[in-house]
């Protein structure tokens, strides 16, 4: 029996697409085909690769008008955000133009006797699993600096976000790249598994929850195909008593209720100076408090639905046990609030780390703020979590961040600013959060490997 995928939309709980999954047998055929591209792409020139690639960016570009409701419609982002291309521009422009040096051959040697170098040689097909919290994104973070050095591409999007993996692949074969090259598929998890059980690929990105990955490691168990894997985090804040108290507020409260809170580096517990903490809280919640909660395809609404009844629940129980274990919830509810995907936004105040919302993963718009002492008390908290993708410290004193920056269990320490990936910066995490890192010099290394070159030259 072939399994329906079915994307439900958190607006109204109708069905906004569905489609059928492949067969085992269509699946391993998609990607036969997409191996026997390889060789063909792989010897194309660099930098044709690069314009191809590009081309197929501006491509869906100019589908912008048509994708902006429609991730309203799969997963709830307001309409007035404008989607995800402005970053998957700036990323991919700028792996484009990085691609030419971080490919390039690493030479030792180039004299009359040897040659001795090391080039990058790609992986052959990726397998790339991609989320719905931010679908385009995510996917391009692997699937540009893939294709640009020379590997052929399976993505697979989340149910949730069914139709993003369609454009992509579009948007790509309209510019010119070969359909097996960009091959866009959709699998039930039984045939995924099988499939990187069976080593069909030779590199796996996934991008999801812990459990997910887990699921990933083991399928992958014995093939020694590498992974990289972003499982999520519980991303904290730190308020210095030298920092701009309205910035600090602005860019947390940003970082932590921006998209419903579904953000894999979404602010999620805020640690504050005690001297400056009762001002912290007081203009935190003035200011989630002018959210306005509703329907995502209205321009004035602020924060849209969380992507399914099931998330915006597990929010709703992690803050009501808070408070019966003696937190304060301070935003009243919001009329728009139905108890399903439409969810308030909430800060909590006289939490704990005996706490889930202070330790397990929210994914959703609620952060829990306590007041410290101490840099010693902040970082041990900070540090007291399964997660390590971000932390945003907010201080004038860039030195003092860095320096309080390498004692932090994280990928990336920010400094008066949070939830922001920079493509000149790897994007990793340590602990639960996963392994590997996208963007970067060091994406490309990761998406190839090392081959050595030892050329002995006889004399004559």
């Amino acid at each position: 029996m072939t399994t329906i995928l079915r994307c439900i939309s958190p607006i109204d709980g109708s069905v906004h697409a569905e489609r059928p999954a492949l067969s085992p047998e269509a699946a391993a055929g998609a990607v036969e085909r997409a191996r026997a591209a390889g060789g063909d792409w792989a010897a194309r020139p660099l930098d044709e690769r690069i314009r191809l690639v590009a081309a197929g960016v501006a491509r869906l570009g100019a589908m912008n008008d048509e994708i902006v409701p429609e991730l309203a419609w799969m997963m709830g982002r307001p309409v007035r955000y404008g989607g995800e291309f402005r970053g998957v521009a700036e990323r991919s422009d700028y792996m484009g133009a990085l691609a030419p040096e971080a490919l390039a051959p690493t030479i030792v040697e180039e004299s009359d006797a040897f040659v001795r170098r090391i080039e990058r040689e790609p992986h052959g097909v990726v397998l790339v699993i991609a989320p719905w919290n931010y679908p385009y994104l995510t996917a391009i973070n692997t699937v540009i600096p893939a294709l640009i050095a020379g590997n052929t591409v399976i993505l697979k999007h989340a149910t949730q976000t069914l139709l993003a993996g369609e454009r992509i692949a579009r948007a790509f074969h309209e510019a010119g790249v070969p359909e097996d090259v960009l091959v866009n598929v959709f699998l039930d998890h039984e045939t995924t598994t099988a499939l990187i059980a069976a080593r069909s690929f030779g590199f796996v990105n996934f991008t999801g929850s812990v459990a997910g990955g887990k699921a990933i490691e083991t399928a992958a168990a014995g093939t020694f195909t590498p992974l990289g894997l972003e499982l999520g985090g519980k991303d904290p804040g730190l308020v210095l008593e030298d920092a701009d108290l309205d910035a600090a507020v602005e860019g947390l409260v940003d970082g932590a209720i921006y998209n419903a809170g579904q953000c894999c580096c979404g602010i999620e517990r805020v640690y504050v100076m005690e001297e400056l903490y009762d001002d912290f809280v007081e203009k935190s919640v003035a200011l989630v408090k002018g959210y306005r909660l509703g329907n995502p395809l209205d321009p004035q609404t602020t924060l849209g639905p969380m992507a399914s009844r099931r998330f915006a629940d597990q929010v709703r129980e992690q803050v009501a046990e808070a408070v019966a274990a003696g937190a304060t919830a301070h935003v009243p509810r919001f009329e728009a609030d139905d108890g399903g995907t439409y969810l308030s936004p909430q800060v909590l105040t006289g939490v704990t780390h005996e706490m889930r919302v202070m330790h397990e993963e929210s994914f959703g718009p609620v952060f829990g703020i306590m007041p410290v002492r101490t840099e010693e008390e902040a970082i041990a908290l900070m540090n007291d979590s399964p997660y390590g993708l971000t932390c945003s410290i907010w201080t004038r004193d860039a030195e003092r961040a860095a320096a309080i920056g390498r004692r932090i269990e994280t990928g990336t320490v920010f400094m008066n600013r949070a939830d922001y990936l920079d493509p000149a910066l790897c994007w990793t995490g340590c602990k639960d959060t996963g392994r590997g890192g996208s963007l970067s010099a060091i994406g490309y290394q990761n998406l190839t490997r090392p081959k050595s070159y030892h050329l002995r030259k006889l004399p004559g």
